[in-house]
């Protein structure tokens, strides 16, 4: 195969009342992991690298996300390749002139934290340099919260999006994908968010560009079903896979203790983002079948 594209995939799931799963990695084996997993299930989906990865990696973009490009492009399913969460300025300048060499072909600014203006301003001047190449562009309206530990959690005041807000901010932007705070949160280990269903549809109702779930590791099955009924059409994960890929290491690292080979816990690790992986694919193509 070769890569895909976002908005190639993000417009099959808006033809068949779908969503696409993104997945975010970290390394290599979170990667391959993800391609396993989405082949197992045959489905597609997004390989998402965060700022925080970026950083995590020496705070250059080329090596990981090239790894994750490279992964996905000899992949059998079709897999795009998403930077996710992106702040800082001059990260932002080095996606812009490296995305089309790497082969990435979206982006999220994170805007979402500043003041409703400046949010505006900001994601208006990079959409626009990032159409320019031909980059698709995500942002966010409301605060989904449990991020870099910002305060602002999934059900308090001013967390929740507004349809109202979200139309004028899609108009305003030009953004091809908006993020939307409906109930769920970044970073839990739990899956029991609740979701906004009705603020879903009546966003869904109001917007006219794809809406993104993100914190969907909270989130149980069938909410995410309802949620993608309701309007969702891309849905971020990161956390679940992290469960999944500590929790294989620390068995095996416990099972035993004097073990210093690391391919002998993270084989099982990327074995264990794959079955996550899969598992979700099937939660969302259910919902596939059930629309048609």
């Amino acid at each position: 195969m070769t890569l895909a594209s976002t908005s190639e995939l993000l417009a099959s799931a808006i033809e068949t009342n779908s969503a696409v799963l993104a997945f975010n990695a970290i390394t290599l084996e979170h990667a391959e992991g993800i391609a396993e997993g989405v082949e197992r299930a045959g489905a597609a989906a997004l390989i998402q690298i965060s700022e925080n990865t970026v950083r995590f990696h020496g705070g250059q973009i080329a090596p990981i996300v090239g790894a994750c490009t490279r992964i996905a492009a000899r992949s059998s399913a079709p897999l795009a390749v998403h930077l996710d969460h992106f702040t800082d300025a001059a990260l932002l300048d080095e996606a812009v002139g490296t995305a089309a060499a790497l082969g990435v072909t979206s982006i999220m600014i994170d805007a979402a934290h500043l003041p409703d203006d400046e949010n505006v301003s900001q994601t208006t001047s990079f959409v626009e340099r990032a159409h320019r190449v031909g980059l698709f562009v995500e942002a966010e309206i409301g605060q989904v919260g449990g991020k870099d530990g910002r305060t602002l959690g999934a059900h308090e005041p001013g967390a929740r999006t507004d349809p109202d807000e979200a139309a004028a901010f899609a108009a305003q932007t030009g953004v091809d994908a908006l993020a939307v705070a409906v109930g769920s949160s970044h970073a839990m280990t739990t899956r029991d968010a609740e979701l906004d269903m009705a603020l879903i549809g009546r966003i869904a109702a109001a917007v006219p560009v794809p809406l993104v779930l993100h914190g969907s590791s909270g989130v149980p099955d069938d909410s995410l079903r309802s949620a993608v009924t309701a309007g969702i059409r891309k849905v971020n994960v990161g956390t679940a896979l992290n469960v999944a890929y500590t929790g294989a290491v620390r068995a095996v690292l416990e099972a035993d203790p004097t073990l210093s080979d690391p391919r002998k816990y993270l084989v099982p690790a990327r074995q264990a983002v794959a079955d996550t992986v899969a598992a979700l694919c099937r939660v969302v193509a259910a919902t596939a079948v059930e629309a048609s």
